[in-house]
């Protein structure tokens, strides 16, 4: 087990985002009906740089909360073409259960693969 320098975000549905992703236009394996409780059965996971102070944890949501919501609907409407157009970080905290993680561990014996996204 490895300790990682790293602190985590983990986004979780809220009802808005399930209602969003209900009324994308099926034909797309991707877009199949979902309910929330099966979108909240996973959220994703946001490594951010190692947090020292709670506070930490409130920055990274101003500097990130754009990029953190587009993952996530990238995720169901690739060239966002469906995307909302009222973005905003309370809208963003209305759609999602934000929770944060102090301390990261790797159980993993494999090497970590990084992929850039962008």
């Amino acid at each position: 087990m490895k300790l990682l320098n790293r602190s985590a975000i983990t986004l979780l549905a809220k009802e808005p985002f399930a209602r969003w992703i209900a009324s994308l236009p099926e034909g797309d394996e991707l877009n199949q009906p979902t309910s929330l409780e099966e979108l909240r059965r996973e959220g994703n996971i946001y490594l951010m740089t190692e947090a020292e102070h709670e506070s930490d944890f409130a920055q990274v949501l101003v500097d990130e909360w754009d990029n953190l919501w587009r993952n996530e609907l990238a995720a169901w409407d690739e060239f966002g073409d469906y995307w909302p157009s009222q973005r905003s970080l309370a809208v963003f905290k209305e759609w999602f259960e934000i929770s944060h993680q102090v301390m990261a561990f790797d159980l993993s014996s494999e090497p970590l693969l990084v992929a850039k996204l962008d």
